[in-house]
């Protein structure tokens, strides 16, 4: 027999053909690689760029105490840096989508295999293997397409990635970069718009859906699926506990977590539109349009408390003025009597396409009761209007005439009718009531500023932003009526006349041979005191001891005059009428005149933006303003560059004496508080005496009405704080009206004819009670170069007396009387009739 022996030599032979094959393998998968890399490396960006790049963050408009008003820009993120994001929402996203994160070089040969697998089989590219360092890579130079070459660079772009950065610097950037659906770009804005959170307020239920959107950000996120958000949670929360991140108790309690979900714009705490958009446009001018994603931080002037004050005040006030002149019915009709009724789910369709206008709701009207209605409220469903809601709403004839009071709520309201109403809370109660309003057909503006630097502290532009985007406290061109009086009296102080001079407050009949008619300026009311001190004239506005003045001092120098406030002589009328108001100013430019008076004398210009930050806190651009220097000046010169340079502050120029200023600021508070003594018969108020109900005596201001009411004003400062109010229709030509008592209401105030102190005042009391609430009263600074004398209050003169007839007023030093009354047995020359007129 023949016995067979084993081939030793086959093993041997296969081992070695193999090795030559794994080496020959190699050199080429090695030669295919750099092949592959020299192929696309022109096309590879530089990832050095990576450490200094600038995640495309919103631009944000706040107040000058930090709160936000407004945020600009497509995407919405939140930079935050590794140590601020909570571990176990790291932890999360490495379990989720790269485990060996903080092992592999860039990628992972294990997925990339299971992928490689996958396109052999299936023919394309259906399964991903991307680690985290790839996606970061895609994030920033490459495109979301399924293809080999995209794989592949991407490939490389992770390997100059991982040896450029640390897997921390990697792992932030990720975490900040990532879309993650709805605008949110990265885990700190995925917080905040699912959530209405920041990172460290997230419970791990969700944290554990923001980690699962990077599989399908669009699809998978809670508001668009619930269903498909939990799924994917759960998902994310078994990795977390397989990757020992979590105990099984968390893991169980986080699943039974249901999830609380629905889209959080971004938060914002202070509401001012209007100064948004002039910022807006201001950081678009200088900076251009990539400002939208810089990150850019604006800084106001405005102060978020006077902000809130000024938008309570100035809206309510013109809602008061709305609703006085009675209700003009339903925005529009669904259904009448008869025709069938809209259901919920239809009512609550459309009020969707209804825009809200600050607290203002649309409603649809459901039922209507005797003294009640029910209504469908816009985000608040069913709601019910009781009678003292709605008993103000007597029908709107015209802006002169309102109809009866209604008796029942059947007189005011039917079903299927869509109105507008607006919450509040009764005095005392916690429950939310409703109020039956109407969106205004007039309109207001309001202005509050710091007269020593100009800084704008708060500013409404009008009703509501939705409504009407223009800015009518900076664009609206008006007449001011009898708010230019204290600029023509200044320039009557200024030429030498006192508080104590007496001018005829007598009718004017002025023939005008041009026209063929007789001007016959009226006071309003038209009543008539004779010869009259300056005071009282300014205080009471008395239009024809206006003109008088003008007549005094000359009409082209006052025209001259009043361009040291800011207003540009060549815009004034070149007639008498620019006594009565007829010049037409905004209200910016309005106040603006009146910081003089408040200040001392110095001129100064508005400004809205305090400072601008980039990113990461940085100032790029800080106002510069004039200021008011009172006291250890070198120079009140705004040219004089050694001041400028000594004390790093530009100082506003005085373009009236501090004299002139602190005499115009006596009439003004005897526009609020009068004077005499009303025990002994000498009493008398000024048109602002509403005012005294604030109480303070350092509060000094001027009304302002036009003809026919089509304007009104109230312009006044208290300690450092000046603020305007203009209340008026859109259209020029319509008057704001007149009013009867409504009987359905006790205690309303105002009726008869619409006027400043009627009309605007009331916002600025409001506002001014605010924003003096914490600021003690200032007692009154006398500047040198004033005397005060006692004076007769008749005549003007000096008296020996010291009765009820008598009184002390204040004079520039030099421009006191020099007679005494008794002395004297005519008035003074400013008691002589115009030529062309009759004295009484």
């Amino acid at each position: 027999m023949y016995s067979i022996q084993p081939n030793r030599e086959y093993p041997v032979k296969f081992i070695k053909r193999f090795l030559l094959f794994s080496l020959c393998c190699m050199v080429l998968g090695v030669t295919t690689i750099f092949g592959f890399y020299y192929y696309v490396k022109p096309e590879l960006p530089d990832v050095a760029t990576l450490r200094d790049v600038k995640l495309q963050t919103p631009m944000q408009v706040l107040s000058q105490d930090g709160k936000l008003i407004a945020q600009f820009g497509e995407k919405r993120r939140i930079p935050l840096k590794l140590k601020d994001i909570p571990p176990e929402l790291v932890e999360a996203f490495l379990a989720t989508e790269d485990s060996r994160f903080y092992e592999h070089y860039g990628f992972d040969p294990i997925g990339i295999t299971r992928a490689a697998v996958a396109v052999l089989i299936s023919g394309t590219a259906r399964q991903g293997a991307s680690t985290i360092t790839q996606q970061l890579a895609r994030n920033f130079f490459l495109s979301n397409e399924k293809k080999i070459m995209r794989k592949i660079k991407e490939l490389f772009i992770a390997v100059h990635i991982e040896q450029l950065l640390t897997k921390d610097e990697i792992l932030e950037l990720y975490l900040n970069k990532i879309f993650l659906g709805y605008r949110a770009y990265g885990v700190g804005a995925a917080a905040q718009v699912y959530f209405g959170k920041e990172v460290k307020d997230l419970t791990l239920s969700e944290m554990a859906v923001i980690a699962g959107l990077p599989k399908a950000p669009s699809t998978m996120n809670p508001i668009y699926s619930i269903e498909r958000a939990t799924k994917r949670r759960n998902v994310v929360l078994m990795r977390m506990l397989d990757e020992h991140y979590i105990t099984e108790n968390q893991y169980k309690r986080a699943k039974a977590d249901p999830i609380k979900a629905k889209y959080h714009g971004a938060e914002l705490e202070l509401h001012a539109p209007y100064v948004a958009e002039m910022a807006r446009a201001w950081m678009i001018d200088k900076y251009g349009d990539d400002v939208y994603t810089s990150g850019k931080k604006v800084f106001m002037t405005v102060r978020s408390d006077l902000q809130e004050a000024a938008n309570h005040a100035a809206i309510n006030n013109l809602i008061a003025y709305d609703e006085r002149h009675g209700y003009r019915g339903p925005e529009k009709t669904l259904w009448s009597a008869g025709k069938p009724a809209m259901s919920q789910d239809e009512m609550t369709d459309y009020l969707k396409t209804q825009p809200v206008y600050g607290d203002m709701y649309p409603s649809v009207v459901v039922d209507v009761a005797d003294k009640t209605a029910t209504v469908w409220v816009k985000n608040h469903g069913i709601q019910l209007i009781q009678w003292n809601d709605m008993k103000w709403a007597r029908r709107f004839v015209t802006d002169k005439r309102q109809g009866k009071p209604p008796q029942h709520a059947k007189d005011i309201l039917t079903a299927g009718q869509q109105i507008w109403v607006r919450p509040f809370y009764p005095e005392n109660q916690t429950t939310l009531s409703w109020h039956l309003s109407q969106v205004p057909d007039a309109n207001t503006a309001f202005v509050a500023m710091n007269p020593e630097n100009g800084s704008v502290l708060a500013l409404v532009g009008g009703f509501n932003f939705v409504h009407s985007k223009f800015n009518r406290a900076t664009q609206s061109i008006r007449q001011v009526g009898s708010g230019i009086k204290p600029f023509i009296y200044s320039s009557a102080i200024n030429k030498g006349m006192t508080l104590a001079s007496l001018v005829n407050d007598a009718p004017i009949n002025k023939w005008d041979q041009s026209q063929g008619t007789a001007w016959r300026p009226k006071n309003s009311p038209p009543t008539y005191g004779g010869p009259t001190r300056l005071r009282i004239g300014l205080a009471q506005s008395k239009n024809v001891m206006a003109i008088r003045v003008l007549r005094e001092v000359g009409l082209e120098k006052v025209r001259l005059f009043l361009g040291r406030f800011g207003f540009d002589p060549d815009k004034l009328p070149h007639s008498e009428t620019i006594a009565l108001g007829a010049g037409s100013l905004s209200p910016v430019k309005l106040v603006q005149g009146y910081s003089v008076f408040a200040n001392g004398g110095y001129y100064i210009e508005p400004y809205y933006i305090d400072h601008v930050e980039d990113p990461f806190g940085n100032v790029e651009y800080k106002a510069s303003p004039k200021v008011v220097c009172h006291q250890n000046c070198d120079s009140h010169d705004s040219q004089n560059e050694h001041a400028i340079a000594e004390h790093g502050t530009d100082y506003a120029p005085q373009v009236i004496t501090p004299q002139n200023a602190f005499l115009v600021r006596e009439m003004m508070y005897s526009n609020i508080w009068g004077g005499g003594n009303w025990r002994n018969g000498t009493g008398w108020n000024g048109t602002g005496w509403r005012a005294q109900k604030l109480k303070r005596r350092d509060i000094g201001g001027k009304t302002g009405t036009t003809n026919d009411s089509k304007d009104t004003w109230y312009n006044g400062f208290g300690p450092g704080i000046v603020a305007t109010v203009w209340v008026g229709f859109d259209n020029h030509s319509r008057a704001l009206g007149h009013t009867s008592r409504n009987k359905n209401l006790k205690n309303v105030p105002i009726s008869g004819g619409e006027s400043g102190a009627k009309t605007a005042q009331p916002a600025w009391i409001e506002f001014m009670q605010h924003a003096l609430a914490n600021v003690p009263p200032h007692k009154k600074v006398v500047p040198e170069g004033i005397t005060k004398v006692r004076i007769d209050r008749n005549t003007g003169l000096l008296t020996n007396k010291t009765d009820a007839s008598t009184m002390f007023e204040y004079f520039a030093q030099g421009t006191e009387p020099k007679e005494y009354a008794q002395d004297v047995s005519t008035g003074n020359i400013y008691t002589a009739p115009d030529s062309d007129e009759e004295l009484f």
